[in-house]
């Protein structure tokens, strides 16, 4: 959609916004380059320093350096020469293991490393792009070629499974299931510490942090944010880390990893979250070269969307659905069984 409503003096002829972002009261001075960077998905400081290069990034209406430090009540634009490419996926035979597939939908078990959406400077090489050149029969609409139907999502670096809608019925009909909390999903997540209760309930609201706008934040007391439940079960202890089952009541953005952090069990090889350093255990250097070799193993967050459920919007029967642990997740499990294994034959 091209710029209507430009500020006074604006740079912007010719291009389409693509973002826009209106700065918080809250916000301390921070380089426009960074705040980017914590805003955009998928997307690099790099990439954003070039577009500000090229003046792409506005902030009042006037082209912005990278140094520039964003202040509350700025308005802060990406503009581009072509209009946002919203629409306009570009089919790419990605490998993608298709689970389950019939003329409404199709269920995917998707690899870690792989991002689900395009975004900003991020265009090819996601799943939605690999599920294009899938749905060679897809419908054609007004000259363009359909898009799947994105239900949810997960993270980049969490493994498993996705439901994709291919028809506006099958759209609809998860859509309502996802908004009723009817959807059944559990995920297996390897967790820094031990916990005391065998199973509990995290509760908190989540919003994006005030100082890190690319992490998600608990706010216990209910005042920002969005209402978030999150279950859980232990299912093996491991001494300094613990495998919990974690069942979603709520799809909130980050919410596994952020209410995990709020309890104190950040996510094992969570970077975003802090879980990417020892956070338990000895002070020995052979344990902590056996917590590097395990961060080499799953070289992120230890999180997979395990199980899926729901009801088939056509046939009106229940659909469930489990993908094993995948490699790197199943190993990093071994190599701690075999270390408390050790410790207790020591």
């Amino acid at each position: 959609m091209k710029q209507t409503d430009e500020p006074e003096n604006s740079e912007q002829d010719d291009l389409y916004e693509h973002y826009r972002f209106i700065i918080d009261k809250g916000q301390q001075p921070l380089r426009i380059d960074r705040f980017l960077m914590n805003r955009i998905e998928n997307t690099s400081r790099n990439k954003i320093q070039k577009a500000c290069d090229a003046g792409s990034i506005l902030v009042n209406g006037k082209k912005a350096r990278p140094s520039y430090k964003v202040k509350p009540g700025d308005q802060v634009q990406v503009v581009l020469p072509e209009p946002v490419r919203e629409i306009e996926l570009i089919p790419q035979d990605l490998p993608v293991e298709i689970v389950y597939e019939d003329d409404d939908l199709v269920v995917v078990n998707k690899a870690a490393g792989m991002v689900v959406h395009p975004a900003f400077g991020n265009y090819t090489g996601t799943l939605m792009n690999a599920l294009v050149f899938h749905f060679s029969n897809l419908p054609v609409r007004d000259g363009r070629l359909e898009r799947p139907g994105l239900v949810h999502r997960i993270d980049k670096n969490t493994s498993g499974l996705l439901v994709i809608a291919k028809t506006d019925k099958a759209m609809a009909h998860l859509a309502k299931e996802f908004f009723e909390r009817t959807i059944e999903r559990k995920y297996s997540a390897l967790v820094w510490g031990d916990f005391m209760e065998n199973e509990g309930t995290i509760t908190g609201n989540l919003g994006r942090s005030q100082k890190d706008r690319k992490i998600m934040e608990v706010y216990p007391e209910g005042d920002q944010g969005k209402h978030a439940i999150t279950h859980y079960k232990v299912i093996e202890r491991f001494n300094y880390v613990t495998l919990v089952e974690c069942k979603l009541e709520t799809g909130r953005t980050h919410q596994i990893r952020a209410h995990m952090k709020y309890a104190g069990h950040p996510l094992f090889n969570d970077e975003t979250y802090g879980g990417d350093r020892i956070l338990k255990g000895t002070v020995f250097s052979k344990y902590k070269q056996f917590v590097e070799n395990c961060f080499e193993l799953i070289p992120r967050q230890a999180l997979h969307a395990q199980t899926l459920g729901f009801i088939h919007p056509s046939s009106g029967k229940k659909m469930f659905f489990e993908a094993p642990w995948p490699d790197d997740f199943r190993s990093v499990l071994e190599k701690w069984r075999n270390y408390v294994r050790f410790r207790k034959d020591t």
